[in-house]
């Protein structure tokens, strides 16, 4: 199985970039992992919200350049639908056994994902109703791909 995370922005914390490595690092005998980072687009001092939506249509489209018109688009949404571990490990192996093996998970930056990219995806996932750094959710996200791994395999996990 081939996963992509396209984010938004550097993880510029050095705890994160840990993190990120450590679950990108389990996930090699499970899947092809590749993160790719967009450039985020500067959003001026209190824009307004056309440049609120200039910056993400910009972003959103350095993001779409690299999504593969095959794959299977989950953008990570504040309004997207809520899953457990377990129900994201059976999302993920139902695409597989139903032959989409590319999934693609979309990050957006601070101000969140342009209208165009929510709309090209084929679902939107949400992790909480609570707020979390771009850069955090990017951790938060190869965590629960790896732990999907985990609970498809019947394997044991304990951190």
């Amino acid at each position: 199985m081939k996963i992509t995370i396209i984010a938004a922005g550097k993880i510029k914390e050095k705890y994160l970039t840990m993190g990120i490595a450590e679950f990108v690092k389990r996930l090699t005998p499970y899947c092809r992992l590749a993160i790719i980072e967009v450039d985020e687009e500067r959003m001026p001092e209190n824009p307004s919200d056309a440049e609120k939506a200039k910056v993400l249509l910009r972003e959103g489209e350095r993001m779409l350049k690299h999504v593969k018109e095959s794959t299977y688009l989950v953008v990570l949404d504040v309004v997207g639908k809520q899953a457990s571990s377990e129900e994201l490990a059976e999302k993920i192996n139902n695409l597989g056994i139903s032959g989409k093996s590319d999934i693609t998970f979309l990050i957006g930056g601070a101000f969140g994902l342009s209208p165009e990219l929510v709309k090209a995806a084929s679902e939107r996932l949400s992790f909480s109703k609570m707020t979390f750094t771009h850069q955090m959710i990017r951790l938060l996200l190869v965590e629960q791909i790896y732990r999907a791994f985990k609970i498809n395999r019947g394997e044991p996990y304990h951190l």
